[in-house]
């Protein structure tokens, strides 16, 4: 069978064999796991058989440890001894036990289970367990009894997520300005209202699947069905999202199926004894540079967990889809280290891990028969051809791809390239280039450039002088060139580089400091994990500037459809600096000469009319010196050599945007 994927991308014309074995891979492990089941929504339910759940008689705890001898249950309920709650072994290493009696198990308590394999005592935590709380004298990890399907008054009936996402990407936890954790009710209360009024409809919560590591920024899960209890209750999580979506933004979670955590005690490695339940044996089950654990996809056991996670958090929580994490890793066996992604080659070989490509189509197609509305957005800095393509056309079924070159790119340029040397016809390349027909997610940073040792767009631009330079009216040129060069790196990026666009939490604002989290080494302490919102709500700092201007270029990037539309009647001008195009009706003038402005600059535009200013980052609400005439209209016509266009003065360091009349 031809797949449509191979009409759309031409360049895998000698690659068809692998895309028959892709989609062939795809339907046996389907028809494999679904059997007669037609709908693999109704596959998922996990977490409707296993876990802890009420009964008419008090309550039903069954447990997969396939190579345990024998289970029991321990905690509150029984005094904490160990083997005075034995459970029934059943077929397939399934583990049942019954407690009757409404006060036989209580919400609230705690509660272990114990594992025998080869003789041994192991204190585990369930496969299932909905909330794990760490004891706060021990330190030691159990689960909570939470009545995970008890009644909450949604409010969202209906909500549909946006089709083209603006997201802000957010942890719950660093969320506030005091130095301690945040919660679930301060961000619904303090951050919601923040997001709405700078117009951002998506928001993408790091750090919700609890983790035992606060430092790992939630990437080292150890309970996939448990949000974190360092935020609050799961009614605070679900009061959250259904706020959220009253205000019409969506949420997405951060999902991390790519790897777990190391750890026994906490999470799922060795659960029965054995590495093989969910991960790989050997050093096939390691990830060398994450020190963590690597599922066998292979399993379907391990299919069964994963996908019956996807679904839970839709179902329990409404959520409205997942940005996946470590997409990369996950596709080839040597997780991307090192490759250069140069040939097509490098997509189809032994190095491909085609039973994690499966595992991803099916996660795909779960996610968007449960919510046909749904975004996924797939983490790949690889490329993988087919990633965001319908299963059906040979793809792998993804929404977006993060455009994850695009914050290398600036780094680079900032790093590399003095003001006067910037590429511009590379910068216009690189923000351009994805593959057909496939959706990206634009960003000029995320969380990965605000972590210590790194540095985000504005401490690269200002360095020390965020902390002497950053009151109005001050003067500093450094910080003057900082912001300049902020809205204009941001406002290219997000018109350009992709169909949907990315800023992770107080970036909009350029936040001085970066992340690090409590840890032996800074003292434990929380100065620089949180958010200082104080800095921007003080309008003597001009960090409310560049506040303003992420605002006004979201709204207008939204109302006018931008990242809808393609590109076009571009003119570079490598020796001016100069960057123009035009989207619809819509013009976009980039001036990044450190030091000409231009004045009778011929700007090209799409039709002839009469065009006006919408937006400039020259304007003194955004920190600019005002140089533009807002209330000029512009007259384009047509002229000899066929262009329509005007004349236009165009300061340095200066972006203007137009729209036709």
């Amino acid at each position: 069978m031809s797949y449509k994927i191979l009409k759309i991308d031409p360049y895998l014309a000698d690659y068809e064999e692998d895309i028959n074995l892709r989609m062939n891979l795809y339907k046996n492990k389907r028809k494999d796991l679904l059997g007669k089941i037609k709908n693999i929504v109704d596959f998922a339910n996990g977490h409707k058989y296993f876990g802890f759940h009420r009964t008419e008689t008090g309550w039903v705890y069954r447990e997969w440890a396939p190579a345990a001898e024998a289970m029991y249950l321990t905690g509150d309920f029984n005094g904490w001894e160990d083997m005075s709650c034995p459970m029934e072994k059943l077929n397939n290493g399934v583990f049942e036990v019954h407690l009757k009696g409404e006060k036989a198990l209580q919400v609230g308590q705690k509660v272990q289970a114990i594992v025998i394999h080869n003789g041994e005592m192991l204190r585990r935590i369930p496969l299932y367990a909905t909330r794990v709380v760490q004891d706060p004298d021990t330190y030691l990890w159990c689960a909570e009894i939470e009545d995970t399907f008890s009644h909450f008054s949604w409010t969202d009936d209906g909500f549909k997520p946006s089709k083209t996402p603006f997201i802000y990407e957010c942890h719950i936890g660093m969320a506030q300005d005091k130095y301690d954790i945040g919660s679930y009710d301060e961000f619904r209360e303090n951050i919601l209202p923040r997001i709405k009024k700078l117009g951002y409809n998506t928001i993408q919560i790091m750090a919700i699947m609890e983790h035992p590591y606060y430092g790992s920024f939630g990437y080292q899960v150890s309970n996939f069905f448990a949000a974190s209890s360092r935020y609050g209750t799961s009614k605070a999580l679900k009061a959250l999202v259904n706020a959220a979506h009253e205000m019409g933004i969506a949420v997405l979670l951060d999902v991390v199926h790519s790897h777990a955590v190391n750890n026994t005690n906490e999470g799922l490695n060795e659960f029965d004894g054995t590495v093989y339940q969910f991960f790989h044996e050997g050093e096939k089950g390691n990830h060398r540079e994450w020190g963590t654990k690597l599922f066998n996809y292979g399993k379907n056991e391990v299919l069964h967990f994963l996908l019956s996670n996807l679904k839970y958090w839709m179902e329990t929580f409404h959520f409205d889809g997942f940005r996946f994490d470590g997409v990369t890793s996950m596709l080839y066996h040597d997780h991307g280290l090192g490759s250069a992604f140069s040939n097509y080659d490098m997509y189809f070989s032994m190095n491909t891990d085609t039973e994690a490509v499966t595992y991803l189509q099916l996660a795909n197609e779960l996610i968007h028969k449960f919510n046909p509305n749904a975004i996924t957005v797939a983490e790949d800095m690889s490329g993988m051809p087919g990633m965001c393509l319908k299963i059906s056309d040979g793809g792998i079924g993804f929404d977006y791809r993060l455009s994850m070159g695009v914050p290398d790119l600036w780094i680079k340029t900032l790093k590399e390239c003095k003001d006067e040397d910037w590429d511009v016809l590379r910068l216009w390349y690189e923000l351009i280039g994805r593959r057909p027909q496939e959706k990206n997610i634009g960003y000029a940073e995320s969380h990965d450039q605000a972590l210590v040792g790194d540095k985000t767009l504005m401490f690269r631009l200002c360095d020390a002088e965020m902390y002497n330079g950053m009151m109005k009216f001050g003067g500093n040129l450094v910080v003057d060139r900082g912001i300049a060069l902020h809205k204009m790196i941001r406002l290219l990026t997000a018109s350009l580089a992709g169909e949907g666009y990315l800023n992770f939490m107080g970036n909009e604002f350029g936040h001085p400091e970066w992340i690090d989290f409590p840890r032996e080494g800074n003292n434990w302490s929380y100065h620089y994990c949180r958010r200082q919102w104080s800095l921007v709500d003080d309008d003597k700092l001009r960090f409310s500037e560049l506040n303003a201007f992420d605002e006004a270029m979201v709204h207008l990037l939204q109302s006018e459809k931008i990242l809808q539309k393609q590109a076009e009647n571009r003119w570079m001008h490598q020796d001016d600096k100069m960057l123009i195009y035009n989207k619809g009706n819509v013009v976009f003038i980039f001036n990044f000469h450190p030091e000409k402005s231009f004045d009778g600059y011929f700007i090209p535009v799409p039709k002839e009319g009469k065009y006006e200013v919408i937006l400039t980052s020259d304007n003194g609400e955004f920190g600019g010196p005002e140089r533009v005439d807002k209330e000029y209209i512009y007259k384009a016509k047509k002229t000899p050599e066929g262009w329509y266009g005007f004349q236009c003065y165009v300061p340095s360091r200066c972006a203007i945007v137009l729209k036709k009349k």
